[in-house]
């Protein structure tokens, strides 16, 4: 600043000693042309600005000016004071801190919320103490100030169950079942039988087939069961019992009130302890997770390409549950049942309550084999 005033005001000296040589028509002619020059700039300019060599030059030369030409100035008298007064009050400013206590660090500030949110019972004073042992010197109402302002209830309010804790702790043993069709290139129409455990997001492809009988749905729950049963390699029934390790106890078959959901179909849950639940009529929202399910099998898998025939569609979906049942994030644990992938013609076994159960291939086949033994 200091650079830019002398510099102005040798400028200023330079351009003073042409004027004492020139003679005084001159001078005033030239007075008159920057008076109007003046007055055009006062009309199109609104509010100048100044920086402070400007100031101190215009403070000056205001001392040795007419009166009659201070209003042509861009500055008023009350401006320059003005400018005096600041100059200064910056003079005797010093720099000084903000009153009151120093910021919490950011440090201390994210691990108050992460204990507060990795241990749901402690309140802002074992939080404090916590802190204390770690070495940082902080009040408890600094702690609770932070809580409040990171939008964290108090404990007894964060101890207790979330919505989606409690609906998922629901869930645990229930299982929906449903179908879903498939046209081929040849418009032949497929309907494919699926069960899903709510709780892992696990999916259980029952059997694929044309003509869908009652018979038919029966049977392959019938084959489900023992599929898993051989997966856990567990005595007959246990799988139900949750003796398997991975495995939950099912509780609860959901299903919709389809013709081809027989007696005999629930017959084959409920020997082992299952309830059946049926859904309200024309209410598919009351089986969400079927619903959801069919949805993404077909936006990730069967929309993406042209089924030949039931061989090819049986061989599909088995790859795609290969990969949403071991690899996709559905955000649970989920495990392969691998030996729903086995070709089920092989096993057979006697039910709970003593009936002869014959075991058929998930084929378009709708007349299940003689009952063995």
């Amino acid at each position: 600043m200091l650079g830019r005033l002398v510099y102005r005001g040798l400028r200023y000296l330079a351009e003073l000693m042409p004027l004492v040589l020139r003679r005084d028509l001159s001078k005033e002619a030239e007075i008159l042309v920057l008076r109007h020059q003046l007055l055009v700039l006062l009309r199109q300019v609104g509010r100048p600005r100044f920086d402070i060599a400007d100031r101190a030059v215009l403070a000056v030369l205001t001392r040795f000016s007419p009166g009659a030409t201070r209003g042509l100035i861009l500055v008023q008298p009350a401006t320059v004071l003005r400018w005096h007064r600041l100059l200064v009050a910056k003079h005797w400013t010093f720099p000084h801190r903000k009153a009151g206590r120093p910021r919490v660090a950011e440090e201390i500030r994210r691990l108050v919320v992460r204990m507060a949110g990795e241990n749901p019972t402690w309140g802002y004073r074992r939080i404090h103490g916590e802190l204390a042992g770690l070495g940082y010197r902080v009040a408890p109402s600094t702690v609770w100030a932070i809580l409040k302002r990171a939008g964290i209830d108090p404990a007894p309010r964060r101890a207790g169950q979330s919505w989606r804790e409690f609906l998922r702790g629901q869930a645990s043993g229930i299982v929906a079942c449903d179908f879903f069709t498939v046209d081929t290139i040849a418009l032949r129409h497929l309907y494919v039988l699926f069960f899903v455990e709510l709780r892992t997001r696990r999916v259980h492809l029952a059997g694929i087939t044309e003509n869908p009988t009652r018979a038919w749905v029966a049977q392959q729950a019938r084959n489900l069961m023992v599929d898993m049963v051989e997966a856990s390699e567990l005595r007959p029934g246990a799988v139900i019992d949750g003796a398997g390790p991975g495995r939950e106890r099912w509780r609860v078959l959901i299903r919709d009130r389809d013709a081809k959901f027989t007696a005999a179909f629930d017959a084959v849950f409920t020997s082992e302890g299952v309830r059946v639940i049926k859904t309200p009529v024309r209410a598919p929202v009351a089986n969400a997770y079927a619903e959801r399910w069919i949805a993404t099998v077909r936006r990730e898998c069967l929309d993406r390409m042209l089924i030949l025939g039931p061989t090819q569609l049986r061989r599909v979906p088995e790859t795609y549950l290969e990969h949403y049942n071991t690899h996709r994030p559905t955000g649970l644990s989920t495990r392969p049942l691998r030996s729903a992938q086995r070709r089920r013609s092989r096993y057979r076994r006697a039910s709970r309550s003593g009936a002869n159960l014959c075991l058929v291939d998930s084929s378009t086949s709708t007349t299940p084999r003689e009952p063995i033994g």
